[in-house]
């Protein structure tokens, strides 16, 4: 007789791993199906390994000036291979801490392929999940009383271009080089895109951006796509926008592209090594939903405010059901599907605004809430309050002074709407607004904050003050 749960997670990424953990902290039995590796494409393929090369980027970029702070160091020099190497071992490291983890709460994992079964004679309702060994020796059957789609996603691509994982590259694809390429065209201004380009700019690769969106980061703050471009652009990274990529050939030691912009007759380009950065698909073929109620939209499982589906007994999470694909959206959506799952704990509001959004290119980004451009569409009469940090103490002594802060505010409630972010710290500041978009604070009440001296957070009090009568040091 097979072991039974009240709870099977289908997908061992941080969606399914955290929701796991939370399901035995609140005293539910839990199994975690996982056909790779724990700790998904956000440990293995996404979010780690390319903020680990990120980071050997940004630091060969301060050892290039670092004279300026008085430090004299001699023949600076990249090594690619052994960046690598520690993009490798830094992974290594977390996913056993995760296998670990799993192992303290006593979570029971089956290695394989996870399917979710319809209504049959095993089970009066859809949810029971067939898992194919990963030694393909046999099948099993987990009755549960609830079943986590927590599957995940990979990388779109893009119709006419096959990658080949040599020089046509996905995302996953371009983290196992070997050498750095000489030449890069990405296909895609997005998160993604931009990431690449500031990371392989930064390391002495030619970047070419191409995007068919009229501006790169089309999603973020119009002021947040000028300053990136601006800075992307003097770093010298080609962008195209308004631009399509028609063909690619593969030839001996390169590859040709064929683009057309809006308005110019067709060209082409010629690089060492494409990078298709598009977005990513859901991974939710094969997963027997056909025999379900279970609804999708573009792939996308479709869920209510509590992340269930049309099943009673079937909930999803994570990139499967499209919205904020990050890695932290996943997270959050585990412990709360969980709960639900536990307690009936209702969800009853619109997560997706107090999620923020980083980017960790040079200068980092990072937004929370409505843009500019959306506060205005949807009838907002605004105020907003901006700040640079060319004139921030921080900013200067560390000599990271490119960027801003924005904050965008209801002109007749003074509640915060939204904040976006481009420079030094970005990434680590975002939190002070993600919890003022909990909180529901207004400008006054960010007003009334002692900023410390000297910090890259001052800007946001400084920011904060020109929504009103004025910043002191502007």
């Amino acid at each position: 007789m097979p072991k039974s749960y009240d709870v099977v997670i289908v997908g061992g990424g941080i969606g399914g791993y955290v929701a796991a953990i939370r399901a035995k902290q609140l005293g539910l039995s839990v199994a975690v199906v996982e056909k790779d590796k724990l700790g998904g494409t956000c440990l293995h393929r996404g979010c780690i390994p390319t903020k680990s090369l990120l980071h050997s980027a940004e630091l060969l970029q301060l050892a290039n000036k670092i004279e300026e702070f008085g430090v004299l160091v001699d023949n600076v020099r990249f090594d690619f291979a052994k960046a690598q190497q520690r993009k490798e071992q830094v992974v290594k490291t977390l996913f056993h801490g995760i296998i670990n983890l799993l192992k303290k709460h006593k979570i029971d994992l089956y290695p394989g392929f996870g399917r979710v079964m319809g209504s049959s004679v095993f089970s009066p309702q859809a949810g029971t999940v067939r898992v194919e060994l990963a030694d393909e020796s046999q099948e099993m059957l987990i009755p549960n009383q609830a079943v986590i789609v927590a599957t995940g996603s990979t990388p779109r691509s893009l119709t006419g271009i096959e990658t080949d994982g040599q020089r046509i590259l996905d995302t996953d694809q371009i983290l196992d080089l070997e050498t750095l390429p000489k030449h890069v065209l990405i296909v895609g201004g997005g998160v993604v895109g931009v990431e690449f380009a500031s990371m392989l700019s930064d390391v002495g690769v030619d970047v070419t951006i191409v995007e068919s969106e009229a501006s790169i980061l089309i999603h973020e703050d119009q002021d947040i796509q000028e300053e990136i471009t601006q800075q992307l652009i003097a770093r010298g990274v080609d962008i195209r926008t308004s631009t399509h990529v028609l063909a690619v050939k593969t030839l001996d030691s390169e590859v040709v592209a064929d683009l057309k912009s809006s308005g110019t007759s067709q060209e082409q380009l010629r690089v060492t090594h494409v990078l298709v950065g598009i977005g990513r698909q859901a991974n939710t073929d094969d997963m027997g939903f056909e025999a379900t109620e279970v609804q999708l939209d573009g792939g996308f499982i479709q869920v209510d405010s509590n992340y269930r589906t049309q099943e009673p007994l079937i909930y999803a999470i994570g990139d499967v059901i499209g919205g904020s694909m990050l890695a932290h959206a996943a997270s959050y959506q585990g412990m709360r599907v969980m709960e639900y799952i536990a307690h009936g704990t209702q969800q009853g509001t619109d997560t997706t605004s107090v999620i923020p959004h980083c980017i960790y290119a040079r200068p980092e980004i990072a937004s929370i809430g409505l843009t500019e451009q959306e506060a205005m569409a949807q009838g907002y009469s605004i105020r907003i309050g901006k700040f640079p940090l060319r004139v921030n103490g921080k900013a200067q002594v560390q000599g990271e002074t490119h960027g801003f802060i924005k904050i965008i505010v209801d002109k007749v409630s003074d509640n915060l709407l939204g904040a976006h972010l481009i420079g030094a710290k970005a990434t680590e500041l975002i939190s002070f607004f993600s919890l003022g978009s909990l909180l529901d604070v207004s400008g006054w009440e960010l007003s009334q904050l002692i900023y410390p001296h000297p910090t890259i957070a001052e800007a946001i009090g400084e920011a904060v003050q020109n929504l009103d009568i004025g910043a002191i040091h502007s």
